[in-house]
């Protein structure tokens, strides 16, 4: 496997958008306008835009458009302004962490490896880069693989390089169950999670426990940085090995008038820079960053804390449901003490306690629990610079599991556990967790903005009352002070691939959404590190209908404006939605060519292979 990483190791990653107060308050002004703008809009939309002919059609679009501006009230929300955590040292002894401790020793550092079914050499090379972190002070880090799989391969590997090895007999909880396990056998004072891919940097102890010297701060979020994300192949170079000279001089015409044009480059849109420089970064000046797993650092105390009194509260609140059905079912006002005594033993004999909550999601679970504790106000930092590196999905069918379990995990603790009604969480804290979650529920209007087009283009009937000038007045505005906002927003982060990734991501996260409305478990399948092998059409189909359905009906209905052979279309409603059509049919497009993306053969590699074969 050692092969694969050489090509990629000389990478940098990217360096945080430098925070500009007249950008930020240039944002805050466009947001502004933009969001009083869409009220306006939306007001207008209701009142006096609604096709009352064909209200089956026009009342979803309304829904649609004001769910969205719901989101984007929540997003302009969470984008408001940054506030990163000021540095500070890195803190000689574990005093400095704590609150009138007087111990003098070195702070305890436990570097966790969860691991299931990853191959050895790849965890080899994360543990290697592991016993290279440095710290200006003397510290105690101690190593960990937790094994789920219980391998000897891994466990000869931990003896190998000298670190511990913890596995266990089942696997119940799956890596929130690993990490539980792994908590009760270990004694360091702050807890690095890593993936088995998690390759950090030497800075990350000297980077980020400074900012533990404040006592409340429980974990330190770093940004994840896919360092393997295909580079892609400009078109001409593209064109020139697919057509030859001419091609690539085709490649180059093109690229005069349009500008730069890469094929192949990170298909999947996984490159997760906003996600982590924008929306989690941003997310600090109201102590709701959450934690996302990997490159993560954990205060034990802060964890095994909250987990107690979250514990504490599952009981009472499993206590107080069944004590509610026995009053029902003997009509008493009270239950017998000794009964209810029994009860809660019986209670607590039943309920686990765990650090980690055994879901799917336990990583936002446990920043949810941490920051609605009601006796302790633990805060959340999210770090700016890369500590570390890791492993980007390389296939649609991989890409496709993952999003499905964050998707699913997030609805599910929406549905279930919404933080939104949790005490101990502020009006501000609740909004930046309400916008993770309403996002997640995009399926709903997102399958309707799709449709809407196809419908217009294939029947002639309006989802507004006419497409005129009254309805671009108050169209227009909106959507373009939208663009401007978001663009000042993001400034440094490219953000078009992400929204039309999001649109085209609307198969799987309906799934999501309709296996958690059925009652289903979302499962805890491992992520694959490797490639799977082969094209992966059937996980596109959805895109590939709607792309067919929408340049069918564009191609339709212009044929028959210009024929007048069918429907009574306006000219303007044509040419807005086909702007609208052509943006849903990139972000289509773009999730169907990475069902048959493959990553570029490289040449020596061939060479060698073919050497090998003919014994040269």
């Amino acid at each position: 496997m050692d092969f694969y990483f050489k090509e990629f190791e000389h990478r940098k990653p990217p360096e945080p958008v430098p925070h500009s107060v007249p950008r930020e308050l240039l944002y805050q002004y466009l947001a502004t306008c933009n969001l009083t703008l869409g009220v306006w809009y939306l007001w207008w939309r209701w009142s006096f835009a609604l096709n009352y002919d064909a209200l089956w059609f026009s009342l979803p679009l309304a829904f649609a458009e004001s769910c969205a501006f719901i989101g984007s009230l929540l997003f302009t929300f969470n984008l408001w302004k940054t506030k990163d955590e000021p540095k500070k040292e890195p803190p000689h002894k574990i005093a400095e962490c704590e609150n009138g401790s007087e111990e003098d020793r070195p702070i305890s550092v436990d570097v966790f490896f969860p691991s299931y079914d990853e191959e050895p050499d790849l965890v080899r090379l994360s543990i290697l880069d592991a016993q290279k972190i440095t710290y200006p002070h003397n510290i105690e880090m101690k190593i960990y693989i937790l094994d789920d799989g219980k391998r000897p391969s891994m466990a000869a590997l931990a003896q190998e390089l000298g670190i511990e090895y913890i596995t266990r007999e089942g696997n119940e909880g799956f890596k929130a169950g690993n990490l539980r396990n792994a908590l009760e056998q270990t004694y360091g004072d702050f807890i690095v999670i890593c993936d088995a891919d998690t390759r950090p940097f030497p800075t990350i102890l000297e980077h980020t426990l400074g900012y533990f010297r404040d006592p409340d701060v429980a974990w330190v979020q770093t940004p994840q940085w896919f360092f393997d994300l295909p580079e892609g192949e400009r078109l001409p170079a593209w064109l020139d090995r697919k057509v030859g000279r001419a091609g690539a001089f085709i490649g180059r015409g093109v690229e005069r008038l349009y500008g730069p044009v890469t094929l192949g480059e990170d298909p999947f849109v996984n490159d997760p820079q906003m996600f982590y420089d924008v929306i989690q970064r941003r997310r600090n000046w109201v102590n709701a960053s959450f934690c996302c797993g990997a490159g993560s650092i954990h205060r034990r105390e802060a964890v095994m804390e909250a987990a107690l009194r979250s514990y504490s509260e599952q009981i009472s609140k499993e206590h107080d449901a069944v004590e509610k059905q026995i009053r029902k079912l003997t009509k008493e006002k009270t239950v017998d003490k000794e009964i209810s005594n029994n009860l809660r033993q019986e209670i607590l004999f039943d309920t686990e306690f765990t650090p980690y909550k055994f879901h799917v999601s336990e990583d936002i679970y446990t920043s949810i629990v941490l920051h609605s504790d009601t006796e302790r106000t633990w805060r959340s930092v999210q770090h700016p610079e890369v500590e570390s590196k890791m492993l980007s999905p390389q296939d649609l069918q991989t890409w496709t599991v993952q999003r499905f379990k964050y998707s699913g995990g997030s609805i599910d603790i929406f549905m279930n556990d919404n933080p939104i009604f949790r005490k101990g969480m502020d009006i501000k804290q609740k909004l930046m967790y309400g916008a993770s979650f309403w996002s997640n529920l995009s399926a709903i209007w997102n399958i309707i903005f799709l449709a809407c087009p196809i419908i217009y283009f294939l029947t002639s009937i309006a989802p507004v009352s006419a497409y005129d000038t009254t309805f671009y007045l108050h169209f227009l505005p909106f959507v373009l002070t939208a663009e401007l906002a978001m663009m000042v927003g993001t400034w440094g982060v490219a953000g078009y691939k992400g929204k039309t990734n999001f649109l085209s991501f609307f198969p799987v996260n309906f799934r999501a959404l309709w296996t958690v409305l059925r009652g289903r478990k979302i499962s805890f399948p491992t992520t694959p590190k490797e490639r799977q092998t082969g094209t992966f059409f059937k996980l596109v189909i959805p895109q590939i209908i709607v792309f067919s359905l929408s340049l069918f009906s564009m191609l339709f209905a212009w044929f028959s404006y210009s024929t007048g052979a069918f429907g009574s279309y306006s000219f303007g409603g044509l040419v807005l939605n086909s702007f609208w059509i052509i943006n849903n049919m990139m972000a289509m497009w773009g999730m169907i060519a990475a069902a048959f993306w493959t990553p570029p053969s490289d040449k020596k590699q061939e060479q060698e292979s073919e050497e090998l074969e003919y014994g040269i």
